[in-house]
């Protein structure tokens, strides 16, 4: 009678997830951020009313904040970050005053 072993390989330690941004795409009705670990976040841009309302000029002048987790254009004061975005958080709408 023949016995054979059943040998699994190593795990491969988990990719490690890194939230920072990378880079930004804005077309007329997305927002696009892809993070330092390859994925990709997308959102429609109506959910910020500051960018949306912006020129190209102002929606191309951003940069990195935060170490890497935040977002902004200083041209329209926004700043977003990346735990918002894969919360799939929107900007709070203003309350109208009466």
């Amino acid at each position: 009678m023949t016995t054979s072993a059943l040998t699994m390989d190593k795990p491969s330690p988990p990719l490690a997830a890194d939230e920072r941004a990378a880079s930004v795409e804005l077309s007329e009705d997305t927002l696009s951020v892809t993070l330092m670990d390859g994925r990709t976040i997308t959102v429609p841009l109506y959910w910020y009313p500051r960018l949306q309302d912006a020129t190209e000029e102002q929606r191309r002048n951003w940069q990195i904040s935060g170490g890497g987790y935040g977002l902004h254009w200083p041209d329209i004061d926004e700043d977003l970050n990346t735990a918002g975005l894969l919360r799939g958080a929107p900007a709070p709408r203003r309350q109208m005053r009466k």
